[in-house]
């Protein structure tokens, strides 16, 4: 049986409906932050999609020098407090540094250890000392069952609130690809698991000083992984992805998110239904 994680008003695990994650990879004005929210929140409310809004104050794991990280930590967080209490909403938000951890506690409901942080001890544990439930993304270089490493040090603060997400695993040089077993795999370990749909289709430093990808392919991965029984999907969405200033080319263009939402819901009730816990 996956535990049931309470996020602000959310449940997320056990056999309840989908959640979805969703935002903007970074903040780049708090005009752009609004109206990602303002047109999720209407797209959520209308197909009854739980939703916790997702993004980043800072981006400290690029490739390159030159390229954008977000607005930083005080004026991120303003904008983010600003707006969660406008809107209403659960937020999750990225850790980097162990210095930002109480920071981000009093703001987020959920905080997130990124992926290529997954086997920093000392950060996962500064996170999970909160008490705050943890989201872990999977790191592109790790197996699945490797996550049980991750959980028991989460575990041995007395946490039990935690995600997990997968996101793609290393395919060569600059690429990603997608074993779907390793949702079922991650899922048996008993917490609920998270497909980051957006992330996966990454090409990582493939435009040289900035990331590449493949958006196009979002839908379909999406599909199969909420096929497989997944708890929740995390999808980076913008208003005009090709004008971000942070991971453009996996983004999903704002408008066509509630088409997809439409055909996700479907499938996650059949595999609900048919496949009780």
């Amino acid at each position: 049986m996956v535990k049931i994680v309470k996020i602000g008003h959310i449940e997320i695990g056990g056999n309840r409906p989908l959640v979805l994650i969703a935002g903007p990879c970074v903040i780049e004005s708090e005009d752009q932050v609004r109206k990602t929210i303002e047109g999720l929140k209407e797209i959520t409310g209308e197909i009854n999609i739980p939703f916790i809004f997702k993004s980043s104050y800072d981006k400290a794991n690029r490739t390159s020098i030159k390229s954008y990280r977000g607005l930083g930590l005080d004026k991120g967080l303003e904008i983010l407090e600003k707006v969660k209490r406008e809107f209403d909403i659960p937020l999750l938000v990225d850790v980097h540094q162990i210095e930002e951890v109480k920071l981000v506690s009093k703001v987020a409901d959920i905080l997130q250890v990124p992926a290529f942080l997954c086997r920093q001890t000392d950060l996962i544990i500064s996170i999970a000392k909160t008490g705050k439930p943890i989201n872990v993304k999977k790191g592109q270089f790790l197996a699945p069952w490797d996550m049980q490493n991750v959980i028991e040090k989460i575990e041995s603060t007395g946490n039990k609130n935690i995600l997990l997400t997968e996101r793609g695993s290393c395919f060569g040089y600059n690429n990603l690809v997608v074993d779907m077993k390793s949702l079922p795999i991650i899922r048996s370990f008993g917490y609920p698991v998270v497909f980051d749909a957006t992330h996966s289709v990454q090409k990582p430093g493939g435009k040289g000083t900035t990331t590449a990808g493949e958006r196009e392919y979002v839908p379909f991965l999406a599909q199969a992984a909420v096929a497989t029984g997944i708890d929740g999907l995390f999808l980076e969405v913008h208003p005009q992805p090709e004008k971000a200033l942070s991971d453009g080319p996996n983004m999903i263009r704002l408008s066509r998110v509630k088409e997809l939402l439409e055909r996700l819901i479907k499938i996650d009730k059949v595999v609900k239904t048919t496949c009780k816990e």
